[in-house]
């Protein structure tokens, strides 16, 4: 008989006992997101969803996956996890808002090296967190506790989202007409895009996350989680004809509204419109970046855009400040004079 000892998975360093603690302690967060459509609980080999037809006529899904990017790794760095699964959530729920989809239901993908249930609850009770925040149920996900993939203490994320939208209201800029006038909602941060150019700016300047920036620390300003605009949209939604919608991410402003414009038409947007939040002053400085540079990889303060007819400006600034959302007047849609234009223009 041979000698040698008995292997487990737990001596390969995977501890099934450990996965099933942390599903005890995030059941209570994670029933909070459900949604009466939701059928059955936590723990099936698939998230199951009632499609509610009676509401539509003709019902189109609209799906988006996303991660946090390197946000993650001064997320990690700090040990602040309480924030970055309302960060993975936005990103996906955002996108899907764009199309004028109300986001049903959320799944995430957690992986890690060994499975610090300390880690790992408040990252997942966050996800949570920004599922109530969006509406959206999270009726699964998964843990993969992998060594050798990954450096021991860190941990990645994905997230995966549906919504749905009636096919006759769904936006695509196909109904934009000159004149719209388009308004910009305050972002609460760079959000999780531009954090490579982050990482690499704090290291040039030597600070720290706790280096002061006015009253509060750089920590503060950039592990702010990304802003859910999907309550504040879905208000609008429902007594304006909106036009047009962009979620700004990596790319910024111009970059990501131009994805949503007709090729008929531009916009121009004034940047004097609004004062960006000192964060991202402090990365230009410490940085020395351009302001071209800075444009095109970070929002800037503006997370997110919506194009409105001009006599329904008034109304839909009422909607969204009424609905917790700081809005400025960015800019006004018109005929694009030729095809090698650009579509947005920043001035």
């Amino acid at each position: 008989m041979s000698q040698r000892p008995s292997l487990t998975y737990a001596d390969a360093g995977v501890d099934i006992d450990a996965g099933n603690r942390l599903v005890d302690e995030i059941r209570g967060p994670v029933e909070a997101t459900r949604r009466p459509e939701v059928i059955g609980g936590l723990g099936g080999f698939g998230g199951l969803f009632e499609l509610p037809v009676d509401r539509y006529r003709r019902p189109v899904l609209v799906s988006g996956t996303d991660g946090v990017g390197t946000k993650l790794r001064l997320a990690i760095d700090a040990a602040r996890y309480d924030g970055i699964g309302i960060d993975l959530v936005a990103m996906c729920v955002n996108d899907v808002l764009v199309t004028g989809a109300e986001p049903l239901f959320f799944l995430d993908y957690y992986a890690t090296a060994h499975l610090d249930a300390a880690v790992a609850a408040p990252v997942i009770k966050s996800i949570a967190e920004g599922c109530q925040q969006a509406g959206a149920s999270l009726v699964g996900g998964e843990t993969a506790e992998m060594p050798g993939m990954y450096a021991s203490g860190d941990f990645d994320l994905a997230g995966f989202c549906v919504g749905v939208v009636e096919y006759d209201r769904r936006i695509d800029g196909s109904r934009m007409t000159e004149d719209g006038v388009v308004l910009g909602l305050a972002s609460s941060g760079p959000h999780s895009n531009g954090y490579s150019l982050v990482r690499r700016i704090l290291d040039v300047a030597g600070a720290t996350l706790d280096t002061r920036l006015g009253d509060q620390s750089l920590g503060d300003a950039l592990l702010a989680p990304t802003r859910i605009y999907v309550k504040a949209i879905q208000k609008l939604l429902e007594a304006v004809d909106v036009q047009g919608m962009a979620h700004v991410t990596g790319g910024g402003l111009a970059e990501n509204f131009a994805r949503v414009m007709p090729e008929h038409l531009a916009a121009t947007l004034e940047r004097s419109a609004w004062q960006q939040p000192p964060i991202f002053d402090w990365l230009a400085d410490a940085g020395n970046v351009s302001d071209a540079e800075m444009a095109r990889t970070f929002n800037c303060g503006i997370g997110f855009c919506v194009v409105v007819p001009a006599d329904q400006v008034a109304q839909s600034i009422d909607i969204l400040t009424g609905a917790g959302e700081q809005v400025f007047t960015l800019g006004r849609i018109h005929a694009r004079e030729n095809a090698a234009d650009d579509a947005v223009r920043l001035v």
